[in-house]
């Protein structure tokens, strides 16, 4: 079948494509019905099943007789340990630790806050909660103590598993004191704190409370899995840069295990048994997807890295796991991408390794630009496929599909929309937009299974986050276009369209024209506030290691380059060298916060930022341009 053909029998029979897709998960209760209208915009899917989601990824592989599989690789260049853990033995200490978390009272419908590096035991934490029916909600391993309160006190856990410490290049970050902190902060006590002794790290337990991983779960029985209806909630993810109540994603269980099953092989082209690496973290939506459940469900090897794309030791280390490992399908952020391009921008490191395994390279969680993708392309001569998703959808919205038919790619796009979405450009009144022209990426309703039902004990806020703009419509929060053949662009997020002059201009596509200077690594541009024409564009360059040109040359001619590919009415005056770009952990790049820091504007330090000091040295660049106060 041709992806023409796939995505017009969904067109054709909603409830009928995504029942055909279910039957491929194993259930208690088998769904009657697809979906169900609760009104209002609120929908779900399999209501009626009963299943068990840590089952379908693990336990039913075993009784298949596939026990002796490896389900996890665990490969840490930060220790030097590597190991792995078949599917039998991820069962048993699955199994294991869900029978310790029952005996200390932890039931179907509780919550559980999972505080866990990248180390095995937290996929085992996360299938353990998911055998109990238990909901849990994997925070960021390091989120400072006053950002993990605020989630304790609205997930009101009934316990927390954390470990005693995360580790990164040279540093070890003490786990246990956050923690201990953010209890004191919260308003929510848990009940019990479950803690796993790192051998770089032993955390002193408070006895009233804490208990050893290894410890707690000796001489309780192992825990059988606990059939849930197919709309309980598996977890909670709260979406990264919250600030005061947080927006904690729901995601229901059925539709959670038939959605991501069916994208393993239609978007990621592997099957039972391949090797699939997501080099992301447990604390993001990609590791939840990408890392533990897509895998295990559909029978899989995924692989937990402990490690940078750079620095682990050099930026050759994604391409030694793809070959020591033979990785069919490797998933990352395009910002790693870049950041290995500009410390090997001639791909010499690439050429060491046999990657002859690999199938393709996924790329998703911010703009892929071009250049980024062609050189991916160009050194590991295999499809480049940059998807688009969001923490709320829990898969790709757009993709191309490898495992229904590869597209023809157009670099700029990440291709056409997937079976349940029905993605439509709208202006700001809600009227479709004509190809080609820039607005409002909203989905029509209903969303399709795995993604949020809703918002953690925060229904208004739901539907004022999401459905009130366009109604009918998901609102996405991007910005973007598609062309006359069908495939989207991701321009911006809608905050990051700019208004010069009357002209509604994507910083996006500024950026594209940027990147695709031969010295430049990676780069930024915002509109900043400007008396005459309302917002200007100002650009933001990392040059490439090797690039030892003057600066003003290089600024001039990227100024040249955006006349010439957008014209004069973008009024691209204005850019900096700096030597890196202020991101979230997960590799987004905060442009609000540089808005705010160039406009003089109060702002408040991101919660989820990488390294605060880099905010200092993009102000100290501002200012040399005559922004930020200066």
């Amino acid at each position: 079948m041709s992806y023409k053909d796939v995505y017009q029998s969904w067109e054709n029979d909603h409830e009928g494509f995504w029942l055909e897709a279910a039957s491929y998960i194993d259930w208690d209760k088998a769904p009657s019905k697809a979906l169900t209208d609760k009104g209002n915009g609120l929908y779900e899917w399999f209501s009626d099943s009963m299943g068990n989601t840590c089952h379908n990824a693990v336990d039913r592989h075993v009784e298949a007789g596939r026990g002796d599989q490896t389900a996890i690789i665990y490969d840490s260049p930060i220790t030097g340990k590597k190991g792995n853990v078949s599917f039998s033995e991820l069962r048993d200490q699955v199994a294991s630790l869900a029978g310790g978390l029952a005996a200390k009272g932890v039931a179907k419908g509780d919550r559980v806050i999972i505080y866990m590096p990248m180390v095995p035991e937290a996929l085992v934490a996360m299938l353990a909660c998911a055998r109990l029916g238990a909901i849990h909600s994997v925070v960021f391993g390091g989120f400072a103590s006053n950002e993990l309160a605020v989630r304790i006190d609205d997930a009101t856990p009934k316990a927390i598993i954390a470990a005693s410490c995360g580790l990164e290049p040279g540093r070890v970050v003490h786990y246990k004191p956050l923690v201990d902190g953010a209890i004191e902060l919260a308003t929510h006590k848990p009940e019990l704190c479950v803690i796993f002794q790192r051998d770089e790290e032993y955390a002193e337990l408070n006895q009233s409370r804490d208990v050893d991983w290894h410890d707690f779960q000796k001489h309780t029985p192992e825990a059988d899995c606990v059939p849930v209806e197919g709309n309980h909630p598996l977890y909670i993810l709260y979406t990264s840069g919250t600030t005061g109540a947080p927006k904690g994603v729901i995601r229901a269980s059925a539709g959670h295990m038939v959605a991501l099953y069916w994208t393993m092989e239609k978007i990621y082209n592997v099957k039972p048994g391949d090797v699939f690496w997501a080099a992301s973290d447990v604390g993001w939506v990609v590791g939840h997807s990408y890392i533990c459940y897509g895998p295990l469900l559909h029978g899989n090897t995924t692989i937990v890295f402990e490690g940078k794309p750079v620095g682990t030791p050099d930026a050759g280390t994604f391409w030694r796991v793809i070959e020591e490992h033979k990785v069919r399908s490797f998933f990352t952020a395009p910002t790693a991408i870049r950041a290995v391009k500009r410390e090997d921008p001639t791909g010499n490191l690439i050429k060491d390794y046999d990657l002859s395994n690999l199938g393709a390279l996924f790329l998703a969680g911010e703009r892929a630009d071009p250049d980024t993708i062609q050189w991916a392309f160009d050194h590991l001569k295999v499809p480049v496929v940059d998807h688009w998703w969001q923490t709320e959808t829990g898969f790709a919205i757009a993709a191309n599909p490898l495992g229904v038919e590869e597209i023809p790619v157009k670099i700029g796009s990440p291709s056409k929309p997937m079976p349940g979405y029905d993605v439509q450009i709208l202006d700001e009144g809600g009227n479709q937009m004509g190809p080609n022209e820039l607005g409002a990426i909203a989905i029509k309703l209903p969303l399709p299974p795995g993604t949020l039902p809703g918002l953690w004990n925060a229904e208004d806020r739901f539907r004022k986050s999401y459905l009130t703009t366009f109604p009918g419509y998901y609102e996405t929060g991007d910005a973007g276009m598609i062309d006359e053949d069908g495939y989207l662009y991701i321009m911006a997020r809608t905050d990051d369209v700019i208004n010069v002059a009357g002209h509604r201009l994507s910083t996006g596509g500024m950026e594209e024209v940027l990147a695709g200077h031969p010295d430049v690594a990676e780069c930024a541009v915002i509109g900043v506030a400007d008396q005459l024409k309302g917002q200007m564009p100002v650009g933001f360059l990392c040059l490439n290691a090797g690039a030892d040109r003057d600066h003003g040359d290089v600024v001039s001619e990227v100024v040249k380059l955006v006349r010439e590919k957008i014209g004069p009415v973008a009024a691209f005056k204005m850019a900096v060298v700096v030597d890196r770009l202020p991101k979230t952990r997960s590799g987004k790049i905060l442009r609000g916060t540089m808005v705010n820091i160039a406009d003089g504007t109060k702002w408040k330090m991101p919660a989820t930022i990488d390294d605060p000091a880099i905010l200092d040295e993009i102000t100290v660049a501002l200012k040399s341009i005559g922004y930020a106060g200066a």
